[in-house]
């Protein structure tokens, strides 16, 4: 492989500069290939076979993660055993899709499975990561990678509480010093990263409940329990009443997604159901919003005489960015692409499960620029019409290539 325009580093190491085009190209077609095809969580089978298939290629062992989809490659790294040393720099990429349908129109690598898409940008990150490690394997076999690096391909991270406790349990952050991942940010152009200190995503649970009581005829609803008024004083009552007891500085919130309840107009019903999320940006009310949350419904429910059953999905914590590998992150796209290649960023309600990796070793995530500079509409993230501008792909190749170089200096 032919690494163009390189740049010297304090130290003597090399900073790959421009890809060739044929690996560009390649990445491109590989990203596009993973596009038409999504998989589900736990069902990335045809995704994992083909990432393992071309760093095998590359003279990589990568190892299929015993979940049965996923993988673990490391680079530098002699023999079957993970390890490294504690300064082993991780680059890890989520590999499973959505299950909504691809929208897009004229578009010549849309989905072509029913019903599914990646419409979160996991196929940028797998790609990323795949030509990083592609990279970087070309690096260690010159002798210019001064420290092990391991690329971790995550499955089911859209599956609460998401994939990253299977990656974890299964011994992939042994010899693991720091983490590093991108996401997608359709709000940010392409040749931009954004990056935050601290917490960066928030806080996400799932919330289901099931109200029942006796129904009845719509005349006598003094003779029932009124489950379609009891389930819209859940809805309306039950997050401002949990908003009264966190500090407001702690950005919890409740969001229905679905409400269901009755078949006919004249007859009170005797189940409804309930589901959404609670979203949170601080850890430590996270940690309260079980309990806090589970006493607010029975509260409202046995106001309104209902029984209600509470199914608290513990989901994932805030992704909370280490200053220093953030700082990494930083020097690595300043190194590459300049000063003005990065900039700040809020924190986001959405809710990532990197977050568990950094229970365990500190770690940072960038937003990766994806909008063409210039272009009005914003394709948002889960939403059927998402799509990149390609040019990110190189963007983030470039951007863990240097984050490898540059901690090899620290």
């Amino acid at each position: 492989m032919s690494l163009e325009s390189e740049v010297d580093l304090p130290g003597g190491a090399v900073l790959p500069g421009a890809l060739p085009d044929a690996l560009r190209a390649e990445l491109i077609a590989f990203r596009r290939d993973m596009h038409m095809h999504p998989e589900l969580g736990n069902q990335e089978f045809r995704t994992t076979a083909a990432i393992k298939e071309r760093l095998e290629r590359a003279g990589l062992k990568p190892r299929v993660l015993a979940v049965g989809t996923g993988l673990v490659c490391d680079i530098g790294v002699e023999g079957e055993q993970w390890g490294g040393g504690p300064s082993m720099l991780a680059l890890r990429a989520d590999i499973d899709g959505l299950p909504i349908p691809d929208t897009k129109a004229d578009c010549p690598y849309r989905s072509t499975v029913p019903d599914r898409a990646h419409a979160c940008g996991h196929d940028v990150h797998t790609t990323v990561v795949l030509g990083a490690g592609l990279v970087l394997a070309e690096l260690h076999r010159r002798g210019a990678l001064p420290r092990p690096v391991r690329l971790i391909f995550q499955p089911a991270e859209e599956v609460l509480p998401g994939g990253a406790a299977d990656v974890i349990k299964c011994g992939a952050l042994e010899g693991v010093g720091a983490i590093i991942a991108v996401h997608c940010d359709p709000r940010v152009d392409a040749g931009k990263i954004g990056l935050r200190e601290g917490p960066i995503t928030s806080a996400c649970d799932r919330l289901e409940i099931g109200l029942d009581g006796p129904g009845g005829h719509t005349a006598r609803p003094h003779l029932t329990t009124d489950l379609v008024t009891a389930a819209a004083r859940v809805v309306t009552d039950v997050p401002a009443l949990v908003g009264r007891r966190f500090d407001s500085r702690s950005g919890l919130a409740i969001t229905w997604g679905r409400v269901e309840s009755g078949h006919a107009p004249n007859v009170i019903p005797q189940h409804a159901e309930l589901s959404g999320t609670v979203r949170c940006l601080d850890l430590e009310a996270w940690r309260q919003a079980p309990d806090v949350v589970v006493a607010a419904i029975d509260e409202i429910a046995n106001l309104h005489r209902a029984k209600s059953e509470i199914n608290y999905v513990r989901g994932v914590p805030p992704v909370v960015n280490e200053p220093g590998v953030t700082e990494l992150l930083r020097e690595a796209m300043i190194a590459r692409r300049g000063v003005e290649s990065v900039e700040g960023t809020e924190q986001s309600l959405g809710g990532e499960d990197f977050s568990w990796y950094l229970e365990h070793v500190p770690g940072a995530m960038a937003r990766l620029g994806v909008r063409t500079p210039g272009e009005r509409q914003i394709r948002d993230l889960h939403q059927g019409d998402f799509d990149v501008d390609e040019s990110a792909i190189t963007v983030g190749v470039e951007l863990f290539t240097a984050a490898a170089l540059v901690n090899g200096l620290r």
